[in-house]
């Protein structure tokens, strides 16, 4: 587009625009059109569109761009702030953007942005949302719940308030809404009806604005009964035994979102909270349990899991539970506290139970330690339910041709969700576990200790009865619990 009859006397700075900001951002308004819109010079590598918002806000009126070349932007900001024309206030130009910031406040404040910040994480929570998506795309805000581990479309922005939508999620997490450059991480405390909710809020920029996620946690939420899970009621039985050991450790694997807390915390609930010290050490406390004392991670302050690991262990404790191992020294101390009388529960991110061997030594920790002091490895992942409002039977022959599905499913009467406004329309209502337990036996041991490659340790495994999560899942399509397109889209083979 050309930059033919651009004017700039005919504008003046308005709401504490700067020379600074406009030479940082590469644009420059220039002249308000007949029907009041602002015309502003872009250069090619401007950084919009950021400043496209924030100038809308600032004189309030419609933006209309014009790509210009940076030599001639840089010309037009010179002109506009140079003092020449007689429409020019530049009295703000040293105000460090203050006033325009003042005026996004304005507008995020707002009463129809506020209702529908309120209104979208009231529907997230009565949906059973884990996530709230909100990304910023050329065509606005898209808002997405993720809902049982799908992303599904949430109500949408109102239009010409996508902007300020992020800005007032960004005040309510005490974040810095004039950075628009850098990733930033904050936390909202929420009370809906008799529920508290926590927040996380996560900004990062992108290629058409700021993409914002928000984690909502329940703090007035229960943790569920270990009976609850989904477990099959061999590995019940042995998970519920391995929870009342009197030292050792038990591990829980699996990616992110996979309920490893979740099975942490109903095993931790076995325990004796009045008889004992139980600690943990989480990032963040998801559930509230009374009689134990959570430590939550705060990285700035210099509480990492390690630190605060080393701190709990001089505090008599006779279990502890470390939300994550995610580096050496973690690893180290946890070994070191499970080798000295304490029960340990953790977590790593490993894609079956016995890949938790080769990632401890990974870590640092010595085969013959790992061999020492793990009892257990148990994996997990979730699968959607099949909503029992809308649950139909499914022709067999549907699942003819796909390989990969055991002749005896393919076999059984199987059902799947045709979808309903109680599941959305999806056919899933809710999810449920899918798991695999290896415990470590004294031939296992062995292995482990004189590091023996992992097809042994799998033919060990196997000799001990082992049901793996491809096997508990299937069994569960076979109960009517999942379908087959969610254990093949979850688990692996």
């Amino acid at each position: 587009m050309s930059d033919v009859g651009i004017s700039p006397g005919a504008v003046a700075l308005e709401g504490g625009v700067s020379r600074d900001y406009l030479l940082h951002h590469r644009v420059c308004p220039t002249v308000i059109t007949e029907d009041g819109s602002l015309v502003v010079a872009v250069a090619p590598d401007a950084l919009v569109p950021e400043a496209l918002d924030d100038l809308g806000l600032a004189y309030r009126r419609p933006i209309v761009s014009h790509i210009t070349p940076r030599e001639e932007v840089e010309r037009l900001i010179a002109r506009l702030t140079s003092g020449s024309d007689a429409a020019l206030t530049v009295g703000h130009a040293d105000q460090d953007d203050e006033s325009l910031v003042a005026d996004v406040r304005d507008v995020a404040n707002s009463a129809p942005v506020a209702a529908y910040v309120n209104f979208l994480v009231g529907e997230a929570v009565r949906a059973g949302a884990s996530d709230i998506h909100l990304e910023a795309t050329r065509a606005g805000l898209l808002v997405r719940f993720r809902l049982d581990g799908i992303l599904l479309p949430a109500p949408a922005a109102p239009s010409g308030l996508e902007t300020a939508i992020l800005s007032r999620l960004k005040l309510m997490a005490d974040l810095d809404i004039a950075e628009r450059r850098r990733p930033q991480d904050g936390r909202i405390r929420v009370r809906l009806a008799d529920r508290e909710l926590d927040v996380r809020v996560s900004t990062v920029p992108t290629l058409h604005g700021e993409s914002v996620v928000l984690r909502v946690l329940d703090r007035g939420g229960r943790p569920v009964g270990l009976d609850t899970l989904g477990m099959p009621a061999a590995i019940l039985e042995q998970v519920r035994s391995l929870a009342n050991k009197p030292h050792g450790m038990v591990l829980v694997t699996g990616p992110t979102g996979s309920g490893k807390t979740t099975t942490l915390y109903a095993a931790l609930r076995l325990r004796d909270a009045s008889a004992e010290k139980i600690i943990t050490i989480e990032d963040p406390i998801e559930y509230q349990l009374p009689g134990i004392t959570q430590v939550p991670v705060h990285t700035q302050a210099g509480v990492t899991f390690a630190a605060a690991l080393r701190s709990i262990l001089r505090q008599d404790p006779d279990v502890i539970m470390v939300g994550e191992m995610r580096d050496g020294e973690t690893a180290s101390l946890a070994v070191q506290a499970a080798m000295t009388g304490h029960l340990v529960f953790s977590t790593l991110h490993t894609n079956d139970a016995l890949g938790a061997i080769p990632r401890l030594v990974d870590l640092g920790v010595p085969p013959y330690l790992v061999a020492a002091t793990v009892d257990a490895v148990m994996a997990q992942r979730l699968v959607r339910r099949v909503c029992s409002d809308c649950a139909a039977p499914v022709d067999s022959a549907a699942y003819d041709r796909h390989a990969a599905i055991p002749s005896s499913i393919r076999a059984a009467p199987l059902i799947r969700g045709t979808g309903c406004p109680a599941c959305r329309h999806t056919g899933y209502s809710g999810r449920l576990g899918v798991f695999e337990l290896v415990v470590l036996s004294d031939a296992m041991q062995d292995a482990v200790a004189r590091s023996a490659p992992g097809h042994e340790l799998r033919e060990l495994a196997e000799r001990t009865g082992w049901l793996t999560m491809w096997d508990d899942a299937w069994s569960k399509v076979a109960a009517g619990l999942t379908t087959a397109e969610e254990v093949l889209r979850v688990v692996a083979a």
